[in-house]
């Protein structure tokens, strides 16, 4: 059953208490990143039999393998996929970032380029689900970047083949190529290159402890959107809220992992009974109960606090992934809120919303990051290199400052490099 913690009378850390993971993969994933690196293909074929249980011949997936997916993917699916593609675009090119120049003193020019990673790679999850909502949101961004090639991974099943769905979603998405790969190897593949999978300059999208591990292992090598944790979410709800609407709305992300966290804070203490009543009633009908159970009684918490401030006060210091506003006006405290991934407005507007329709992304910062970090975005998919252009009068004007401030910094060649071209002139 879901812990319900009423603010002074608990301690301030058991509000704030968060479960971290203990799983260790370190030294596993180092093996396996050197084994890719040395031994390319080979390495992934290897990897993908002993923990996919699937005996590859190639990796790629074909142009073939792609038509036959779309083709078995039930037609309302797909037209969803495309809805939801159309929503993403929307959203995503407003974030497009364009070059500038400034000229506005004569002699000089300065201005910024935005220019696209030549290559991204894509991590797409496998396992206990499938994920085509991943290849959307990931992908989409890119291609409005501009990047040339945007380049797939994701581990195949048992019998070699890649969820129809996934390749739908990618097929609708513009995704260049696709491998059928996963964890640890993938990341690796991405990151130094093999054979068949080309290195690529981003890597981006969640996964397990290894696939997160490995992220953070070739950082430096490529360039990584974020280290994802287990999926949260947080909702600020009033005395009025509907208890199974918050029930269903905490459930929809504790099923994703038992490690996952959902938790509420309201200033209700009735609301909350009623919650925790709820919970337990809706836990056994679903599908994955099991998993959801683990998360509402490892992870879940009800805050009970004074008020709606104070709520949004503890949400501010936990900086969730998602962030649900349960009220009836929620602009009026949009500007209090610092700190979340995404946040969801008002009453009717369920997280799942943003996880799969609305247009906003939901690779998100989780584990507090929110405080520093973004949610993936076309900026993640871009850079910026910045130029100078200066006459000879023009640098006549500056260069004694030039020179001087140098000095002061010990650094006589950069003040010569400044006052030699005055002489000159």
């Amino acid at each position: 059953m879901i812990k319900i913690l009423e603010v002074g009378k608990v301690a301030t850390e058991d509000i704030f208490a968060r479960t971290e993971p203990e799983i260790n993969v370190e030294e596993i994933v180092f093996d396996i990143i050197e084994s890719v690196k040395k031994n390319g293909d080979k390495a992934l074929f290897e990897y993908t039999e002993k923990f996919d249980k699937a005996a590859l011949s190639s990796l790629l997936v074909t142009e073939q393998e792609i038509s036959e997916a779309v083709e078995a993917v039930e037609p309302e699916f797909l037209e969803i996929i495309r809805k939801a593609a159309v929503n993403i675009r929307k959203f995503h090119e407003k974030q497009v970032r364009n070059s500038f120049i400034i000229n506005d003193e004569s002699g000089i020019v300065i201005g910024q380029k935005v220019i696209p990673v030549d290559r991204a790679g894509l991590y797409v999850p496998g396992g206990t689900a499938a994920y085509p909502s991943t290849v959307l949101m990931d992908s989409i961004p890119a291609k409005i970047a501009g990047v040339k090639e945007v380049v797939m991974v994701t581990p195949p099943s048992r019998d070699g083949k890649v969820n129809p769905v996934i390749l739908a979603a990618a097929y609708v998405a513009g995704v260049d190529k696709i491998f059928k790969v996963g964890g640890a190897q993938a990341i690796a593949a991405l990151a130094y290159g093999t054979e068949s999978i080309p290195k690529v300059d981003k890597i981006v999208g969640p996964g397990n402890a290894f696939v997160a591990e490995a992220k953070k292992q070739v950082f430096g090598k490529v360039s990584i959107d974020m280290i994802a944790g287990p999926s949260e979410i947080l909702i600020v709800a009033d005395g009025a809220s509907n208890a199974a609407h918050v029930a269903a709305d905490l459930l929809s992300q504790a099923e994703h992992d038992r490690l996952a966290s959902a938790v509420l804070v309201t200033d209700s203490i009735d609301l909350a009974n009623a919650v925790s009543s709820e919970l337990e009633r809706q836990i056994p009908l679903l599908e994955r109960a099991d998993i959801a159970r683990a998360s509402i009684d490892n992870n879940g918490k009800i805050i009970v606090a004074d008020d709606l401030m104070k709520a949004i006060e503890i949400s501010n210091e936990i900086a969730p992934e998602h962030l649900e506003l349960c009220v009836d006006n929620p602009f009026d405290y949009l500007d209090s809120i610092r700190h979340a991934g995404s946040i969801f407005m008002g009453r009717n507007c369920p997280e799942a919303l943003g996880d799969y329709f609305a247009g906003p992304n939901h690779t998100l910062p989780t584990s507090g990051t929110a405080k520093f970090s973004s949610p993936l975005s076309v900026d993640d998919f871009v850079k910026k290199t910045q130029y100078t252009y200066y006459t000879k009068d023009a640098l006549a004007r500056v260069a004694e400052d030039v020179a001087f401030f140098a000095r002061k910094e010990g650094l006589t060649a950069h003040a010569n490099s400044a006052i030699i071209r005055t002489k000159e002139i």
